[in-house]
């Protein structure tokens, strides 16, 4: 593993934190927190955590829906001044900013490709708005672990629905488009199949850094790892969703030890998941929680 960025204009800040997470990538596993994306309950996961385990994720996951673009760059910003790292997912639409709208809405898939139709200026609208976050979040130095169209493998949401090829096409539109035209150097692109893993979907190592899987079945996914390194072996492989988490020794047991964990939000995190488990994570040298990720930093 090169840990060498796909983009080779990345910015210091990427590539120091791309190095971070190559480096132990196997050996430990960083630890994540999907936020509630209400604004009324966002900081709920976060709360629960530091009242109840004593201890706080590295990663915190934060997602456009619901046009929360300003909420959004504010936690972001807030959760990189406490030492931490971003995470960004994207439940959109080509209209709706909603869940039901990734889910339901369904373009004319080839217009999408096509210059100046009403569907690619709906999508690259989408686009330029959360692009200005991102873009922000560059100016000051913020690095972010980007995940767009997670679960493309799926098709449930609307950009897996038009099939391998018609997705590949999308990424590397989105990918150029954010890199060439919109200078967002600060991304680490992380392409978060489902936990199918389906073959044939992959946009190539020139578009991706990190690729995942995810997993609600309460194991390690160590399932994915064999079809993950059919897709490349290049990457650190992350699991970008989880609920119910397994004990922490199984990972190493089944040769599975991520790059991260990143538990889902709400009842994911708190109800499936027992305060002895979560302890059990927080606590272990096996896991790199936030108070631990700054220290680090400062060698």
């Amino acid at each position: 593993m090169t840990g060498r960025l796909s983009n080779k204009n990345a910015s210091p800040e990427a590539v120091e934190l791309y190095r971070f997470i190559c480096e132990n990538y196997g050996r430990r596993i960083i630890s994540g927190v999907q936020e509630c994306p209400s604004p009324k309950w966002c900081e709920s996961e976060m709360n629960f955590l530091g009242e109840q385990v004593g201890r706080l994720p590295v990663i915190r996951g934060l997602d456009f829906i619901h046009d929360d673009y300003d909420g959004v760059l504010r936690r972001s910003k807030e959760w990189h001044g406490r030492g931490g790292v971003v995470t960004v997912c994207w439940h959109t639409g080509l209209i709706g900013n909603t869940y039901p709208a990734s889910k339901e809405e369904l373009p004319e898939f080839e217009k999408l490709f096509e210059a100046e139709s009403e569907e690619q200026k709906l999508l690259f609208g989408r686009w330029e708005r959360a692009t200005k976050v991102l873009g922000e979040l560059r100016d000051e130095g913020i690095p972010v672990l980007w995940r767009p169209f997670h679960e493309f493998d799926g098709q449930w949401f609307w950009w897996g629905k038009g099939g391998a090829e018609v997705f590949i096409r999308l990424w590397r539109m989105m990918y150029d488009k954010f890199t060439s035209e919109y200078g967002l150097n600060n991304l680490i692109w992380v392409l978060g199949y489902s936990g199918a893993v389906k073959p044939g979907w992959y946009p190539g190592d020139g578009y991706c850094d990190v690729i995942g899987s995810d997993n609600y079945d309460g194991t390690t996914n160590s399932a994915s790892w064999p079809r993950l390194r059919a897709v490349t072996e290049s990457k650190p492989y992350a699991l970008h969703e989880i609920g119910a988490l397994p004990p922490i020794g199984d990972y190493e047991r089944e040769g599975a030890v991520w790059s991260w964990f990143m538990n889902w939000h709400t009842q994911y995190l708190i109800r499936e998941n027992s305060l002895d488990r979560l302890r059990e994570y927080y606590y272990s040298p096996t896991v790199i929680t936030l108070e631990e990720y700054v220290e680090m930093k400062k060698r």
